[in-house]
């Protein structure tokens, strides 16, 4: 049975996610506790992870915002170089072994990207 999902929650405008370009950074309640997760543009589409590496649970941008190599292929951590493919997030490379970045599901629509609560990850109410 599909987990269900919660309202969704603003998270930026769809101009403010280039193509391959920085990440839109937002914060999160990852079961119960403070985390940071991404949004990114790749090939046209918006994917958001949850901020935290398969291989050792640590943030990854090299500067804020910062997760891409320097082509811009795949999203790199910058702690001990596990290699992702950003459209999955599936590990591709280096010490992340079969591991995957934990999805948050997103929405672009209407000039607008949403993201999707989960039983796991809940939004930051202040």
């Amino acid at each position: 049975m599909p987990e269900a999902r919660g309202a969704p929650q603003r998270l930026c405008a769809s101009a403010e996610l280039a193509e391959r370009g920085d990440a839109v950074l937002f914060d999160v309640l990852q079961w119960g506790q403070p985390a940071r997760a991404f949004a990114l543009r790749i090939d046209g589409r918006v994917v958001a992870y949850l901020n935290r590496c398969a291989h050792v649970p640590t943030e990854m941008d090299w500067q804020p915002g910062q997760f891409l190599d320097s082509e811009r292929q795949f999203i790199v951590c910058s702690i001990h170089g596990a290699t992702y493919e950003p459209e999955t997030g599936r590990c591709v490379g280096g010490p992340c072994g079969r591991g995957r970045l934990v999805v948050i599901e997103v929405e672009e629509r209407d000039g607008e990207v949403y993201w999707y609560p989960s039983r796991d990850t809940q939004p930051v109410f202040p």
